[in-house]
């Protein structure tokens, strides 16, 4: 798997994306889901452990503080 900061890979669906939660902020990840898309400056994912046992697409700011990185599988 490629892993790159925000900053330093090119988004694209089919990727994991890694979160730190605020409530952290310690640099790990707290929680990972699958990029499902980048539109207008917002990255789109599916994520388990959504609200209880879900799994549901959510989005974010392509800025957010909370993703901490990338990483592309090497299917």
């Amino acid at each position: 798997m490629v892993y790159g900061k925000k900053e330093d890979i090119i988004q694209k669906h089919g990727d994991i994306i890694f979160f730190d939660w605020d409530d952290s902020n310690d640099g790990k990840a707290d929680h990972v889901g699958i990029v499902e898309r980048i539109e207008n400056n917002k990255v789109y994912t599916i994520e388990g452990n959504s609200k209880g046992d879900t799994c549901r697409q959510k989005e974010y700011d392509i800025n957010s503080s909370s993703i901490l990185g990338y990483g592309t599988p090497m299917y």
